[in-house]
């Protein structure tokens, strides 16, 4: 059974569809990619996945159950967690403040996570008394992922996660989601450093006008000509 399985939806802002058909799926343990132009409805079936956008026809599977215009409140309580590409932490607070945050539906001690977070990220550990509004981008992406991972989540969705990041970063960041995934924990990331996404993803979806045009693997789309020719630059 897919972990995630996202069955020809339709939906958007206004009564305005965006997305007109979107099939994608994630398999357990998989880290899965969706590349396309600007404007080609990324961000929105993400958005969409995670109850933030109405899905007017069209279902999503979650485990097997359906979650199609849920609240978020109840799809991270099944074990779903979804960074934003912009405004994804809390600017006054400090980083420890951030990532205690995470863990806000958790009932039980979370010390653990937190420490583990910490080895994940050791760059946070050394700054975690400071305010993530003076952190650096790259760190804080890092306290973003961190704080999602205080759930202990099965699917992680990444929207944007190296966008205006230095190489040097570009690289940490994708090798620590390779950590974190090699611990059980499946991805779905929207990301537009397509090549270097592709040759990391187990799968890749491209997007255009709201579709899922093409699927394969990452090193299958890399070789597509249509694929090269329509958003890869041929």
């Amino acid at each position: 059974m897919s972990l995630l399985e996202v069955n020809g939806i339709y939906g958007g802002y206004g009564g305005a569809d965006i997305l007109h058909g979107v099939e994608l799926r994630v398999e357990p343990g998989e880290i899965v990619v969706i590349i396309g132009p600007n404007g080609a409805g990324k961000s929105t079936v993400m958005k969409a996945i995670f109850g933030l956008v109405p899905v007017r026809e069209g279902r999503i599977l979650f485990s097997g159950e359906e979650i199609t215009n849920l609240r978020s409140s109840i799809i991270v309580r099944r074990g779903m967690s979804y960074v934003p590409q912009e405004y994804n932490v809390f600017p006054s607070l400090t980083v420890k403040e951030n990532l205690e945050m995470g863990a806000f539906i958790r009932t039980d001690d979370f010390s653990e996570q937190l420490a583990h977070v910490f080895e994940i990220f050791p760059p946070l550990k050394d700054k975690r008394r400071q305010a993530a509004g003076l952190l650096s981008g790259g760190e804080r992406q890092m306290v973003a992922i961190g704080r999602a991972l205080m759930l202990t989540p099965r699917l992680l969705m990444l929207d944007e996660p190296t966008a205006g990041l230095s190489p040097q970063v570009v690289d940490l960041i994708f090798e620590r989601i390779r950590t974190i995934n090699d611990l059980g924990i499946s991805f779905l990331m929207v990301e537009q450093n397509a090549k270097r996404a592709l040759s990391f993803a187990h799968r890749g979806y491209l997007m255009t006008m709201g579709r899922s045009r093409f699927e394969d693997t990452g090193p299958n789309l890399l070789a597509n000509p249509d694929v090269m020719e329509m958003f890869l630059g041929g």
